[in-house]
């Protein structure tokens, strides 16, 4: 849709034809949103295939990256210019769009953008001429503990796509959520988008997402995202925040990650090698009667690991007290016990 609203704004002959995308980012698995995908060993096998019309910036990943001494709006304003950077690197008028995860998802594991950084990518992108396109695929329709994860940021984009959320797996389900600006080009000029496919709109897809979303409401779900998601992350700081091998406890709302490291000191990850986090979710998964989603590649796109957790949306206190406790178990039973471990 970013290159048709370049034709439709520009003509035939416009040159907007590069996507920025991320380091260690993630977006699909199809050729064209894999190739828009910054996650090395998931590049891998397909990398001849893929587009060449990308570039990738360095995420906002504060736990690796901020330097010492180095503040929030330092660090915010050095990736802002590091993406400053990459427009400049190429042909003016080349970049069509800007295309970040809200919250980084699986392949660098729950980080929240810091304060400003997401007003200060889109006012760069923005500069350029070029689209911002947020993917709130997992962070968004609730999971962070608002309906998008960007209005917690006041920061809205001109593309958006959703869909975990949307329907909650009961139906497969996606969507491309449209700015006015963008739509207001489109109906200047042809006035169509020329992507609709078979399944666009499906019914029974559409009825189930619906469904879902009245009970997101009717039941209030968002706030107990919020309320739940603030008493996870507490408890999983409290239970393992002194393990000698968690580097980092992070998330927001129903989405935590927890990265594992060989090192806590100089924050070495484990080489992929040891398959940390395949054995924590083997564990969990037969013994403790939990799924734990095993990440891998955080560190460097090969290298680092981490335990994802993104439970249901009505969870309860009790409920969060177990995810803790079976969580922590499966972490001890390949790495050790926490030193002076409380018990629940």
């Amino acid at each position: 849709m970013a290159r048709q609203y370049f034709i439709e704004l520009e003509g035939n002959a416009t040159k907007r034809l590069r996507v920025i995308s991320r380091d260690r980012s993630y977006h699909g698995n199809t050729l064209g949103s894999l190739g828009v995908s910054g996650h090395r060993a998931r590049r891998a096998f397909y990398e001849p295939m893929l587009t060449e019309n990308v570039s990738f910036v360095t995420p906002c990943y504060p736990y690796r990256d901020m330097r010492s001494g180095e503040s929030q709006q330092a660090y915010v304003q050095r990736l802002a210019t590091e993406l400053d950077d990459e427009f400049q690197r190429h042909p003016p008028q080349t970049v069509a769009a800007v295309l970040l995860e809200t919250m980084a998802g699986v392949t660098l594991g729950a980080v929240a953008p810091l304060p400003g950084y997401l007003a200060a990518m889109k006012a760069v992108c923005h500069k350029h001429g070029a689209l911002f396109i947020l993917d709130e695929v997992l962070s968004g329709m609730g999971r962070t503990g608002t309906l998008h994860a960007w209005q917690q940021e006041s920061v809205t984009p001109d593309l958006q796509t959703v869909a975990k959320g949307l329907g909650a797996g009961y139906a497969p389900i996606g969507a491309l959520l449209v700015s006015g600006k963008v739509l207001d080009v489109f109906q200047r000029g042809t006035g169509a988008f020329v992507h609709f496919q078979t399944y666009h709109g499906h019914a029974v897809a559409c009825a189930a997402a619906l469904e879902v979303q009245k009970v997101v409401q009717e039941e209030k779900l968002l706030e107990n995202c919020r309320k739940m998601g603030s008493l996870l992350g507490e408890r999983l700081r409290w239970r393992l925040g002194s393990h000698k091998n968690v580097g980092d406890i992070r998330g927001r709302g129903l989405v935590w990650a927890i990265e594992l490291v060989a090192d806590k000191t100089t924050k070495a990850p484990f080489p992929v090698s040891s398959k940390v986090t395949p054995q924590i979710h083997a564990k969990g998964l037969k013994d403790l009667g939990i799924v734990l989603m095993p990440g891998g590649g955080v560190a460097d796109g090969i290298n680092g690991d981490m335990i994802i957790l993104a439970p249901a949306y009505n969870i309860t206190k009790e409920d969060v007290e177990l995810i803790v406790d079976r969580t922590a178990r499966a972490i001890e039973s390949v790495l050790g016990e926490t030193k002076a471990s409380p018990k629940l």
